[in-house]
């Protein structure tokens, strides 16, 4: 039997709004724009790509993603821009953002190959909620019949620092747009700050092949802490392989969370082909290893991306910091 997410949405709508929550990416590791704005200009070359989830097949309402993006540099290296293009839905629930992205990357050795970041952004966010697709057994309940949306501004704020077999990241988002006219959200779902904490480094087995371990931590305050373990192979600059798994953890007291809620979240199982050096094509698949692994059929994620590494001048590609990590 599938149960259906519209259904355990229903039951939270009362006369309190619930929290809107990130989407979320198994293949965060090459999305760093849309979880830090540091990230812009990663790769020092015009950069393009986009990600589509379709998480927890099989159930009703389950969420639906997308994530677009381009960036590049400016000023020999020393600034990163980028404009990401994003939208979730899930059950009732619908949102669709637009931010542009700046950076100021500091080099930390002579030649520019380890940088340290710090990344702001701007932009608009649409909330809405569809009560056509909801109900309640509540006869003081009162649910509106139409689409309800609504416009508020936002911003994020990150640092990042990479080198050639290191990097790390903290950001957060949602910084503007909780606390814009709340009486805006009335039934939409109000935007709540996440937290995020990333870092991986570049391990070289040998000449052909080289492993990259990292870790994601999210958190936002309301909701159970979660953090992505991954591990990737790189074999011959052509091919990623690798796998992880997603589970709660507890950084700290969080008493207003139901006693009996799982850790196991899904085990991730990726890839990432590249059949040219600049095109970058990505498959990841989530097993669900929690409570709703008997009604799903799993989460499948595709991503693309493209980089304009042959429109560098040489006087640019000698100063480009070359780290497999950021393919």
């Amino acid at each position: 039997m599938k149960r259906s997410l519209i259904l355990m949405m229903s039951l939270l709508l009362g006369k309190l709004a619930f929290a809107q929550q990130d989407a979320q990416f198994s293949q965060y590791m090459f999305n760093g724009i849309y979880i830090n704005p540091a990230y812009a200009g990663y790769k020092e070359v015009l950069n393009i790509h986009g990600y589509y989830r379709n998480q927890w097949t099989g159930i009703d309402g389950a969420p639906r993603s997308f994530s677009i993006a381009v960036d590049n540099i400016a000023a020999e290296g020393n600034v990163g821009w980028g404009v990401q293009v994003g939208g979730d839905r899930l059950g009732a629930q619908t949102s669709e953002s637009v931010y542009a992205n700046y950076a100021y990357r500091i080099r930390t050795n002579e030649d520019g190959t380890a940088r340290l970041s710090f990344g702001i952004s701007a932009g608009l966010v649409q909330l809405g909620i569809d009560g056509r697709q909801l109900w309640t057994q509540d006869p003081e309940t009162t649910i509106t019949p139409g689409v309800i949306k609504t416009m508020v501004p936002d911003a994020r704020a990150g640092i990042y620092y990479a080198d050639q077999t290191f990097y790390a990241g903290f950001s957060v988002d949602n910084l503007i747009s909780p606390h814009v006219n709340k009486a805006k959200y009335a039934y939409i779902p109000q935007p709540r700050p996440h937290y995020y904490l990333t870092a991986g480094f570049m391990l070289p087995v040998n000449e052909q092949i080289q492993l990259k371990p990292s870790f994601l931590i999210k958190d936002d305050r309301g909701g159970p802490t979660s953090m992505d373990l991954n591990v990737f192979v790189l074999f011959k600059q052509m091919l990623w392989v690798g796998g992880g798994y997603r589970t709660r953890i507890d950084l700290y007291s969080k008493d207003y969370l139901q006693k009996a809620l799982s850790t196991r979240n899904s085990a991730i199982a990726a890839i990432e082909v590249f059949p040219t050096e600049n095109l970058r094509i990505g498959y990841a698949y989530d097993f669900s290893t929690g409570p709703l692994q008997s009604y799903n059929n799993g989460s499948h994620e595709l991503s693309i991306g493209y980089t304009f590494g042959s429109m560098l001048s040489p006087e640019r590609k000698k100063a480009r910091v070359d780290c497999p990590k950021f393919f």
